[in-house]
């Protein structure tokens, strides 16, 4: 067996993240949320008036899925879609006043979630953590996709192999 701590990286990671999420939904159901509806809320937080479309991709939510969230936040009067000035078949969104105690409520899971997961770490550990998993990301963002053609594609050997007999 090979003592590479970094081999298991890729996996640790996704564990994390599975954990720490699963922990956040388990908070989340309290409030009669989902993920997804905390995402898109959160996310219109920063971004008033941007368009369903654009909401979808900042949030990691698909599109058919955020319609009916936002059917059901429109009922419960948490936002408002309006028609948009610049193309009236298309609808911005903006957060109303009954949502902003949703919100306070979200980020408080939020704040619990994250302190349980940190738990333990100095506050200088958890700057380090933050500032080279922001490394981590930049590095991962600025990469261009692989073309199917990539030899470092997993698959890319057999293929020429198998054409090449």
């Amino acid at each position: 067996m090979i003592n590479d701590p970094f081999r298991q990286l890729g996996f640790l990671f996704k564990d994390v993240s599975r954990r720490y999420t699963r922990r956040f939904e388990e908070r989340a159901q309290a409030l009669a949320l989902t993920l997804p509806q905390c995402r898109a809320l959160i996310h219109l937080q920063s971004h008033e008036g941007v368009s369903q479309k654009r909401l979808a991709e900042r949030s990691d939510v698909d599109p058919m899925t955020l319609v009916r969230i936002l059917d059901r936040m429109e009922a419960d009067g948490w936002v408002q879609r309006r028609f948009d000035p610049a193309d009236r078949r298309a609808h911005t969104l903006w957060l109303t006043a009954e949502a902003a105690p949703v919100l306070e409520q979200i980020w408080r899971l939020i704040a619990e979630t994250r302190a349980e997961m940190l738990q333990g770490l100095s506050g200088e550990e958890r700057t380090q953590l933050v500032g080279l998993l922001e490394r981590v990301h930049a590095n991962l963002t600025a990469l261009p996709p692989l073309s199917a053609n990539d030899a470092s594609a997993p698959d890319a050997g057999r293929r020429s192999t198998r054409s090449n007999r």
